[in-house]
């Protein structure tokens, strides 16, 4: 346990922005992840525009700082990827 009155401030302070960044990132991650069942099931449609979501989801977590703007671009590239890939199958 923190000893110092700093310390401990810096763990309740830590545990807000957590708990704030945690809706951000599962926000992205589910967006992701709905984009990949949707694409999997075959469902090219639905998937294109679940795809521009996690693309807006990711986006925003970056912007606020929750990822790097490099990993976002990563995992958008990616996610389009594989969307072409099962459009082109």
């Amino acid at each position: 346990m923190a000893n110092t009155k700093s310390a401990i401030k810096r763990l309740r302070s830590a545990e807000r922005r957590r708990l704030h960044n945690r809706v951000f990132r599962g926000q992205a991650r589910t967006a992701v992840k709905k984009a990949r069942g949707l694409m999997a099931a075959g469902n090219l449609e639905e998937a294109r525009e679940a795809v521009q979501a996690a693309s807006r989801a990711l986006d925003k977590a970056a912007a606020k700082g929750i990822i790097h703007k490099n990993n976002a671009a990563r995992r958008k590239s990616r996610l389009v990827q594989q969307l072409n890939q099962a459009e082109n199958a």
